[in-house]
């Protein structure tokens, strides 16, 4: 058993690399390795996006997903998030619903066609979105009705789920 270890620790030193130079390249930051991983394979195993703009929407008066069940129904809210699903049904009377997830979870946003028929680029284009209206609690769903809205600018871009 001896013999044996020794005979492995030998192959260890032949098999070790020399110290490789260091990297001219710059490390990259934690937000820049979310970017990439988005950009190569539109998933990252670190932190959500919506992680790194927390700091700033909380000054905003944004409400993480998890906590809008603590807030009271009809209370008025602001919830941001990347969006993930855009759904118009039919039945649905010309509205749009988004969901955005942020690091908490997802949230669900109700647009009216007004609102979507006025700022239909932004609705249809953007990555992100902050999303200020009433919070609405029925059968143990709820959802935003959308007043007002920004776009996320410095969030990557995620894919989302489109259906009509």
């Amino acid at each position: 058993m001896r013999e044996a270890a020794s005979s492995c620790q030998r192959c260890l030193r032949t098999w070790k690399l020399a110290d490789a130079a260091p990297s001219p390249l710059v490390e990259m930051t934690a937000l820049e390795k979310t970017l990439a991983d988005y950009h190569g394979a539109e998933i990252t195993l670190g932190p959500h996006p919506i992680a790194y703009l927390r700091a700033g929407l909380a000054r905003r008066g944004v409400t993480a997903a998890a906590d809008l069940p603590k807030l009271a129904n009809g209370a008025r809210v602001t919830a941001a998030g990347s969006i993930i699903v855009r759904q118009r049904p039919g039945t649905a009377k010309g509205l749009l619903f988004m969901t955005l997830e942020d690091e908490t979870g997802m949230c669900q946003a109700i647009i009216t066609p007004a609102l979507l028929d006025e700022h239909r680029k932004l609705l249809v284009g953007a990555t992100g979105l902050a999303v200020e209206g009433v919070l609405q609690k029925r059968d143990g769903s709820l959802s935003v009705k959308a007043e007002k809205f920004w776009p996320l600018d410095d969030l990557a871009r995620t894919p989302s789920h489109d259906f009509r």
